[in-house]
C-alpha cells in the first residue's frame, strides 16, 4: 500500500502482570493481581484477600518472562520488532509502593532487559502503570481513590526516568487509564480499590456482585490519575528532552443500534464519555464541556485541589495511544442483547461476526476511530493493543496454523494503511500479547493472542516452551516490508 512511514514503530504489546511471573523473586512485593485467581470465559475470577492455599493465581509465574527474557526478546529481533511495549512491576522497584529507595534486584533486572531489547535495535515504549498496583497501597491506603498515591506514584515515575535514561525514551502513564469509569475492574485493575470480604467473584460475567462500587470513589480516583499523569509528563520532559509521553486509553467505538435520534444521541454520549473524558483532559489539559453535566447526573463531586487546573494544562501528552479490540452499538432499547467487549460493553452489532469470545471483528471501526480520534486531537496516534484471543491447536509436528489470528490483523493493518492515506499521522502499531500471555479479563491461557506459543494450560501446568506460530513468519514479512506484504 505504501502508506505507513518509514519510521513506523512495528512491535507487540504485553504487561508485566500477564507476562514476567517471578512473583517473589528478585525482592519482588505483591500487587493486585497477585491476589487474582484465574477463571474462564465461563466462570469468574475471584480477588482474595491475601494468597488462600485453594486458589491457582496465574500472575505469579504468567509465562516467566522473569526468566526467558533474553529468549523471548530475541523472537521478537528475529521478527523484526521495532518497538517492544511493556510496563514495568511496580512492585519490583518499591516492593510496598510507598518505600523511600528502590530495589536495587528490580532496577538491575530492567536495565538488563531494555539493554537486550537495545541490543536487536528495538524501541522499548514502557507502561509506567499497567494494572499492577501495589498490593499495600490497596490495602492500607484504599487504593487511588487517596491522594497520597500521587506523591508514591511521582516517587515511582522519577526513579525511572532517572535510572533508565538513554534506555527508554517512550512512555505512558497509565494503562486503559479510563477503564476508571466503568465497575468491578475498573475498581480493581485500573484502581486498585478492594472489594470487602477474604473471597469476592469478580469479572465481566452478567450476575457477580457489584453492589460495593461507587462512583464517586471511582471518579475521585480517576481525577487523581489524571492529575498524577500531568505531573508525570512534565517530570518526563525535565529529565530528559528526548522523552515523548502519551496517554493510553482503552477505546470504544460505539455505532447507532438503528438511525432513530435516540440511538444516535446514545451513541454519541458513549463516545463521549469512553475516550474523549479522559482523552481530552490528557490533551487539551482540561475537562470536556459535557463533563459537567455527567457528573450532575451521577450525583458526583470532583475532588479538585488548589493547582489541579494548572498541573493539567501543563502536563499534556505528545502522542495517544489505545487499545482496539471490538465495536458495539447504543440504543436505548431494552430488548436488544448485549454483546461481550474488552471491559466495556454494549449492544451486539447484526452486521459483524464474532470470536471465540464474544467480541465483534471490526476492521473498519478502526479506520473509523483513527480519524475520529486524530480529527479531534491532532496529535500523532499509535494503536498499542490489537489483536484476537482465540485457541490455538499444536498440530503433531508442532506447529500452529493460526491463519484465523493472521486474518484478523491483515484486515486491521489495511484499515489502519487507510487512515493514514485520510490523512491521519499514526505512529506505530504494537500487536497485543506477542508472546501468549495471561489474559487480564478472565486470567486463563486459553485465550490465546501471541505469535509465539508458550506451552503452559488454565491449570498452570506446561513447559513453558515457546514456538513459532504461523502468525509469527507472516508479522515478520509484514514489518521487513514496511506493511507492504500483507498476503
Amino acid at each position: 500500500m505504501g502508506a505507513f512511514p518509514k519510521n513506523f514503530l512495528w512491535g507487540g504489546a504485553t504487561a508485566a502482570n500477564q507476562l514476567e511471573g517471578g512473583v517473589r523473586e528478585g525482592g519482588k512485593g505483591l500487587s493486585v493481581p497477585d491476589v487474582m485467581t484465574g477463571g474462564t470465559k465461563t466462570s469468574p475470577r475471584h480477588v482474595t484477600d491475601g494468597i488462600l492455599g485453594q486458589y491457582h493465581y496465574p500472575s505469579h509465574e504468567a509465562v516467566d518472562f522473569y526468566h526467558h527474557y533474553k529468549e523471548d526478546i530475541a523472537l521478537y529481533g528475529e521478527m523484526g520488532f521495532r518497538c517492544f511495549r511493556m510496563s514495568v512491576n511496580w512492585t519490583r522497584l518499591f516492593p510496598r509502593g510507598d518505600e523511600a529507595e528502590p530495589n536495587p534486584q528490580g532496577l538491575a533486572f530492567y536495565r538488563s532487559v531494555f539493554a537486550e531489547c537495545r541490543k536487536y535495535g528495538i524501541e522499548p515504549l514502557v507502561t509506567i502503570s499497567h494494572y499492577e498496583l501495589p498490593y499495600y497501597l490497596a490495602k492500607e491506603y484504599g487504593g487511588w481513590a487517596n491522594r497520597k498515591l500521587i506523591a508514591f506514584f511521582l516517587k515511582y515515575c522519577e526513579t525511572l526516568f532517572r535510572e533508565f535514561k538513554g534506555l527508554v525514551h517512550y512512555w505512558l502513564t497509565f494503562n486503559e487509564i479510563n477503564i476508571l469509569q466503568m465497575g468491578t475492574y475498573g475498581n480493581l485493575m485500573g484502581g486498585g480499590i478492594l472489594p470487602p470480604g477474604e473471597d469476592t467473584a469478580v469479572g465481566v460475567l452478567p450476575g457477580l456482585d457489584e453492589s460495593w462500587d461507587d462512583e464517586q470513589r471511582r471518579y475521585t480516583a480517576l481525577h487523581h490519575q489524571l492529575v498524577a499523569s500531568a505531573r508525570a509528563v512534565k517530570m518526563a520532559h525535565e529529565a530528559d528532552a528526548d522523552n515523548k509521553v502519551g496517554c493510553m486509553l482503552l477505546s470504544r467505538l460505539s455505532y447507532p443500534y438503528t438511525c432513530r435520534p435516540e440511538d444516535v444521541l446514545k451513541a454519541q454520549k458513549v463516545m463521549q464519555t469512553a475516550n474523549y473524558y479522559c482523552g481530552d483532559v490528557h490533551v487539551r489539559g482540561a475537562y470536556p464541556a459535557f463533563a459537567g453535566r455527567l457528573w450532575k447526573e451521577k450525583g458526583i463531586v470532583i475532588p479538585v485541589a488548589p493547582g489541579d487546573p494548572e498541573i493539567l494544562r501543563e502536563g499534556t501528552v505528545d502522542f495517544v495511544s489505545f487499545s482496539y479490540y471490538s465495536s458495539s452499538t447504543a440504543t436505548d432499547d431494552p430488548t436488544v442483547p448485549v454483546a461481550n467487549g474488552n471491559m466495556m460493553r454494549g449492544q451486539a452489532n447484526p452486521y459483524l461476526e464474532q470470536s471465540q469470545w464474544g467480541w465483534t471483528i471490526d476492521p473498519k471501526g478502526l479506520r473509523y476511530l483513527l480519524n475520529e480520534f486524530y480529527g479531534r486531537w491532532q496529535i500523532p496516534l499509535m494503536i498499542v493493543e490489537n489483536g484476537l484471543g482465540a485457541e490455538d491447536v499444536v498440530e503433531e509436528d508442532g506447529s500452529i496454523h493460526d491463519e484465523y489470528r493472521i486474518a484478523y490483523m491483515r484486515e486491521h493493518i489495511e484499515e489502519m494503511a487507510r487512515a493514514i492515506e485520510d490523512g491521519v499521522e499514526l505512529m506505530g502499531y504494537t500487536v497485543w500479547g506477542c508472546t501468549d500471555l495471561v489474559s487480564a479479563g478472565t486470567g486463563e491461557m486459553a485465550k490465546r493472542y501471541g505469535l509465539v506459543y508458550v506451552d503452559k494450560d488454565n491449570a498452570g501446568q506446561g513447559t513453558l516452551k515457546r514456538s513459532k506460530k504461523d502468525s509469527f513468519f507472516w508479522y515478520q514479512k509484514v514489518i521487513e516490508s514496511n506493511g507492504e506484504d500483507l498476503g
